[in-house]
């Protein structure tokens, strides 16, 4: 006959979630040490593949380069590597910052003064990327002897930009000046470009 009062039957033993004294059941701690592990699991994954996208030592020593500019003369420009991108260094002679402070302003394609692309004190000294703003190609004026085309500058023979003694975009299809990198004078000497 069936126990009808509710009441467990003497001798048997019901079946219930086993808790301990917390009331933290077997299975909730197998969910959360599979939940941690698996965390522990994903970051021993991802951390390396996070890390490998970090720039190696070589680009990190090329985001920066100084440059002695001591041995450059009034009229005298160089050619320096920045980033594996031609660099040129320029010193202005008076006439040629005269010629660069001349130009109307409102007139150029991408106005910019020669003050705006030089540092304060060192006015005579342009800085500026060697890569033409059209297609990328590399402008002639840097070197001894080369062209520096109608306006005194820089000039890329490719399609026929012509950049001013301030670098500065006055003729053909090139949309802007030459870039001025980031940079700053370490001493009156040196120049550290990045």
């Amino acid at each position: 006959m069936a126990d009808t009062t509710g009441d467990a039957i003497p001798g048997t033993v019901t079946v219930s979630d086993s808790h301990d004294g917390d009331g933290v059941r077997r299975r909730d701690f197998i969910n959360i040490a599979a939940v941690g592990a698996a965390g522990v699991g994903g970051v021993a994954v991802l951390l390396p593949l996070i890390s490998q996208m970090a720039p190696s030592a070589d680009v990190l020593a090329e985001s920066s380069t100084e440059i002695d500019v001591s041995s450059v003369q009034p009229g005298m420009a160089i050619k320096a590597i920045f980033r594996k991108q031609p660099l040129f260094v320029r010193r202005l002679t008076p006439a040629e910052i005269k010629a660069a402070n001349e130009v109307d302003v409102s007139s150029l394609r991408d106005p910019q003064t020669l003050a705006e692309r030089t540092k304060e004190g060192h006015e005579d000294m342009l800085i500026t990327m060697g890569v033409c703003t059209h297609l990328g190609c590399v402008p002639l004026g840097a070197g001894e002897g080369e062209n520096k085309g109608p306006f005194g500058g820089y000039f890329c023979p490719c399609h026929g930009s012509a950049y001013d003694t301030a670098a500065r975009i006055r003729k053909g299809p090139a949309p802007k000046n030459l870039e001025v990198p980031e940079y700053e004078f370490t001493s009156d000497t040196v120049v550290k470009v990045g």
